[in-house]
């Protein structure tokens, strides 16, 4: 058994098994969660859902109460060190030293990683419009971000953790943080797990999505299959009509003889099985990763 784990463990960048950790007024709850290396994972959930607690305690900044934390195939709880330097992690919390120059804050981590990558480094310089010579006290809120996405990058971690990275940010900041992601995309050893609230940010980088909220993960698939299964479905209804018995069929709305229903496990045998409930369906709907997104929530609650 132990040889089938090392070898899941080998295939995998974060592993998360049974992970809870109980504070006075909120509890992460049994979170499970498996990312595959090379591969790009979405984590979704409003603000306080668990997020940044699940990022700390892959950072090894917080210890759980109980479960299994394995990251690049190795326990936390045992080599934090070894992991710490192959994966760079961001969070809005995390500060510069504001008096130093960017150019100070380069030599600074280079001088701590050897995998840093000079040329690397120079390039994000140019591409994020940043003087190596100006304070980090004198940087707008963008630029504060853009150095510290530098000081990650140029190291060419192997997992990548980043909580929140476009927060706050103008519309072109977004632009270039997230063009300079999708670059990292393109190299299949790197490994990212992106959390956000905002489904847009998360649709157009990542492979697969985990909804939190309230300290638990409701839904977790692959972005195509989520878009794929959910549809919104308009039906007229006769005197008495009751929605059929449908795994992932569940009733938005109804206004004398309309009703709006939606479904997560969508395919052709629900148009039949309306039909024969005595439904007539005017239209059928995909929704938006937002709209799942909210539909998942509303249902975990419910």
């Amino acid at each position: 058994m132990s040889a089938i784990n090392n070898t899941v463990d080998s295939q995998l960048a974060i592993h998360l098994e049974s992970v809870g950790k109980r504070y006075k007024h909120f509890e992460l709850k049994n979170v499970s969660l498996c990312i595959p290396k090379g591969t790009v994972a979405g984590l979704i959930g409003p603000n306080g859902a668990g997020k940044t607690t699940t990022m700390r305690i892959l950072m090894g900044l917080v210890t759980p109460d109980h479960g299994t934390v394995r990251v690049l195939g190795q326990a936390i709880s045992t080599n934090e060190t070894a992991v710490k330097k192959e994966v760079g992690y961001f969070s809005d919390d995390m500060r510069l030293y504001k008096p130093e120059s960017v150019s100070w804050h380069i030599q600074f981590v280079k001088s701590l990683f050897p995998s840093w990558d000079d040329e690397y480094a120079d390039e994000l310089t140019r591409r994020f419009g940043l003087i190596p010579e100006q304070s980090i006290k004198s940087l707008s809120h963008g630029q504060r971000v853009k150095t510290m996405l530098l000081l990650i990058l140029a190291r060419r971690p192997k997992l990548l953790i980043l909580d929140e990275p476009t927060n706050g940010l103008d519309p072109v900041a977004k632009y270039e943080v997230h063009t300079e992601i999708m670059r990292v995309v393109k190299d299949e050893d790197r490994t990212i797990l992106y959390s956000s609230h905002n489904t847009q940010d998360v649709e157009q980088i990542c492979d697969s999505i985990t909804f939190i909220d309230r300290g638990q993960v409701i839904a977790s698939s692959d972005c195509s299959e989520f878009l794929a299964k959910w549809r919104r479905i308009k039906v007229v209804v006769p005197d008495g009509w009751h929605p059929p018995a449908l795994d992932g069929l569940g009733l938005d709305s109804e206004l004398n003889r309309y009703r709006v229903l939606t479904t997560s496990a969508y395919t052709e045998d629900v148009h039949e099985l309306l039909n024969r409930s005595g439904a007539a369906i005017e239209s059928v709907e995909a929704l938006s990763l937002e709209e799942i997104f909210v539909q998942s929530v509303i249902r975990g609650r419910g």
